[in-house]
């Protein structure tokens, strides 16, 4: 059986999904790389079947019509032998020693029968273009390099969120817990990480710098531009996780605060968006998402507003609206997160 599958989400990656599968080929037979050829119309496919036809044991490709990022999700997580499973983007690759780190504890993990739900390490921003990078890690919030629960996280900053690029999940964890990502659908990436929390009770956290996230192409769905053009769907995604849980039913304090502040900031990026574009729909819009959540559960409701971001983003004045702006641009610069 395998210790990892990573499935690698393809559509029209012709130019780029080379440099994905082939830093993940030298982990050799421990690793499933599953290509999901997502319903491309360039050479995607080719390229896909000459990996697997070259590596047979390590790649397999599945294609299928056109479902968007989150369904060649789905179809990597049906498709998974693997005992963990990871999403590495085409776009996207991972650093060939950190690899071999992960592999070697997610096998010391199978070895001695320790079920570990969730592993965590760095991933890196990586501005080509610019010649820049910036690496997000956990040690302040997080024990390194042992099992720990819940009850032993501590606070995370603003920049430190969980997200895809730094999660490994047990596969049979994400089957159990029904994740199933929307179809045609961006940013489904936030449901991968934040559906199945109440399900993990133990984690690890390597202090590894493995996956390199790029940040640069003018087409990708973190460029600015191209996030409020796609408002609708960060909005789509942003209820899907409020009605996933009830969080003032979660007992796990830190599990709860945590998941809280993830929350705060998929409210936060579809407010700030919403308010730069500055228009008496984008702003009714914004009123609407923070009145869903309102309705949905008054009681999570007032917890979001404890939060001072949660707060601020319901400012409406025009000052107000010109203050929070500011500070996304602010925050951009520091961060450097799109």
């Amino acid at each position: 059986m395998k210790v990892l599958s990573v499935a690698i989400p393809c559509y029209n990656s012709e130019a780029y999904m080379a440099r994905a599968v082939d830093s993940l080929l030298p982990a050799g037979d421990d690793i499933e790389i599953i290509i999901v050829n997502d319903g491309s119309t360039d050479t995607t496919k080719e390229i896909a079947e000459e990996y697997e036809k070259k590596y047979p044991a390590i790649v397999r490709v599945v294609n299928q019509e056109n479902g968007g990022h989150g369904e060649a999700v789905n179809t990597g997580l049906r498709h998974a032998s693997g005992l963990y499973f990871k999403v590495v983007d085409s776009d996207d690759w991972v650093e060939e020693q950190a690899l071999f780190r992960i592999l070697e504890k997610l096998r010391e993990f199978v070895e001695s029968g320790e079920r570990i739900d969730m592993l965590i390490s760095n991933y890196v921003y990586e501005k080509l273009e610019k010649k820049k990078q910036k690496v997000i890690d956990y040690r302040s919030c997080l024990p390194v390099d042992r099992p720990f629960g819940w009850s032993e996280v501590g606070h995370f900053r603003s920049s430190q969120n969980i997200l895809m690029h730094s999660v490994i999940y047990r596969t049979k964890l994400l089957r159990d817990c029904g994740l199933e990502l929307p179809k045609h659908t961006f940013y489904v990436d936030n449901i991968f990480v934040y559906q199945p929390l109440p399900a993990v009770s133990k984690l690890y956290y390597l202090d590894v710098d493995f996956y390199r996230y790029y940040i640069g192409r003018e087409d990708q769905s973190v460029n600015e531009q191209v996030m409020m053009g796609r408002i609708d769907q960060q909005i789509k995604i942003t209820k899907i996780m409020i009605d996933s849980h009830d969080l003032t039913k979660i007992r796990r304090k830190q599990l709860r605060k945590y998941m809280a502040k993830y929350l705060v900031m998929m409210m936060t990026v579809s407010s700030v968006f919403l308010i730069k574009m500055n228009t008496p729909e984008s702003l009714a819009k914004k009123e609407e998402l923070w009145q869903y959540l309102k309705k949905k559960n008054e009681r999570m409701y007032r917890e979001m507003n404890r939060y001072m971001l949660g707060w601020i983003m319901q400012r409406k004045t025009r000052p107000e609206r010109r203050i929070i702006v500011w500070g996304y641009h602010i925050s951009k610069k520091i961060f450097g997160f799109n």
